[in-house]
């Protein structure tokens, strides 16, 4: 079982960060303007006119200012009724690194198994559109996977050093989940749910084939399966702040979730009873199949 390596100073320590920073620069000073980008960060949307383009211009301005290495900001709108298509498109043709994908069916597992999918970065991340961790956490989230000294990064507000502001009962259902996955599934990592994750792109897409979610389950499913294939889980503890306009259902996605936890120990159970030489045939993640990326993206 993976023991996941927490990093106890999520984007505040100045040297390391800084320094790592550099060399990254170095490297990527080499490469032409419009070089493949190291890190591509993905914003699944589903009617968030309101959030959208104050949120995609921070980010930008964020990883402008603070990272010299190229990257791509890809809006996935998920099927979105009201006018996020329309924005999304006007700040892709505002902002050269942004590009929008879009999906006809909503799910936000769905959104980042096509957007994961199809990238060219070395590095593939994605976060909440309301922004509600803060982006100071960038340089700990990114900057392990693009040395590989780490194969996945999530964001978390209950390993030691977070700083988390929401209600209580949001923080007991949090708690509550995480726990339930410890005690059901055997998981290592802390917070499973936490809108701000990262992993090397060569790891992640052999991974992909094998999640079965298309919802909010997806990041749970996901990081099951990478601790299961022994894959170096980097927490990096945030500054969360609670969104008061969230549009998530707490009761449609905890049913959801316990659906998929079900599905897990189920196939952990049917996994056991396989003879070893198939188990392991099963559960071993080839990394050196990761598929080649697909053509270029950028919407019209």
């Amino acid at each position: 079982m993976t023991r996941p390596e927490r990093c106890l100073h999520g984007g505040s320590s100045g040297t390391l960060e800084r320094a790592a920073s550099l060399r990254l620069a170095a490297a990527a000073s080499i490469e032409h303007m419009h070089a493949t980008p190291a890190v591509e960060i993905v914003i699944p949307v589903h009617n968030e006119e309101r959030d959208l383009p104050a949120s995609v211009r921070k980010l930008h301005a964020c990883m402008s200012r603070r990272f010299a290495f190229p990257f791509h900001v890809t809006i996935a709108d998920n099927a979105s009724t009201d006018e996020t298509p329309a924005r999304a498109l006007a700040l892709a043709h505002e902002l050269e690194e942004v590009e929008v994908l879009r999906l006809e069916q909503k799910g936000r597992g769905r959104a980042l198994r096509a957007a994961w999918s199809r990238s060219e970065a070395e590095v593939v991340a994605y976060m909440d559109v309301d922004l509600s961790t803060d982006l100071k956490a960038l340089p700990g989230l990114l900057l392990p996977l693009l040395e590989s000294r780490a194969d996945i990064a999530i964001g978390s507000r209950l390993a030691p050093g977070a700083e988390v502001s929401r209600g209580i009962k949001r923080e007991f259902i949090s708690r509550s989940y995480n726990l339930l996955l410890h005690l059901s599934l055997g998981t290592g990592f802390a917070d499973a749910q936490c809108g701000f994750k990262a992993a090397r792109r060569e790891v992640i897409l052999p991974l992909l084939d094998q999640v079965q979610d298309e919802g909010w389950f997806f990041d749970t499913e996901l990081l099951y399966l990478a601790q299961r294939s022994k894959l170096v889980i980097r927490e990096v503890p945030v500054r969360w702040v609670d969104d008061p306009d969230s549009r998530v259902d707490i009761i449609a996605t905890a049913c959801e979730d316990l659906r998929g936890i079900r599905r897990l120990r189920r196939g952990a159970r049917d996994a056991r009873a396989l003879p070893v030489r198939e188990r392991d045939s099963r559960m071993r993640v080839p990394v050196s199949s990761a598929l080649p990326a697909g053509p270029s993206r950028r919407s019209a």
